[in-house]
């Protein structure tokens, strides 16, 4: 494969979009099918949730806004909410959900 290929296939394929997406289905599924936890379903997550977002947008769009952060476009959509990709969003989802369901199935058992 030569090098122009390579970046022509490189430059198609969003993975931090992908990863994201997938690795949130996962953890709905984990979530809703699985572990039959439902965390998503509960207020009190959402409210925690906000929460959890109000702080990230002030510590990551600082440091993306200053930027001491900086994502390559190639492997995001580049969709942003202020500085901040939206995929750091729905990893930050996963991030924070999935522990909390597992810690509820653990508490369960």
């Amino acid at each position: 494969m030569g090098s122009a290929q390579y970046l022509s296939w490189k430059t198609t394929l969003k993975e931090y979009t992908l990863f994201s997406v997938i690795a949130m289905l996962i953890t709905l599924g984990l979530d809703i099918y699985i572990t039959k936890t439902k965390v998503v379903t509960r207020g009190v997550f959402w409210i925690f949730l906000a929460v959890m977002y109000f702080f990230k947008l002030l510590m990551n769009g600082y440091l993306t806004w200053r930027p001491i952060v900086i994502y390559n476009p190639d492997h995001f959509m580049n969709l942003r909410i202020g500085t901040i990709p939206a995929e750091d969003f729905i990893y930050a989802f996963t991030l924070v959900t999935l522990p909390i369901i597992l810690w509820e199935k653990l508490r369960k058992s």
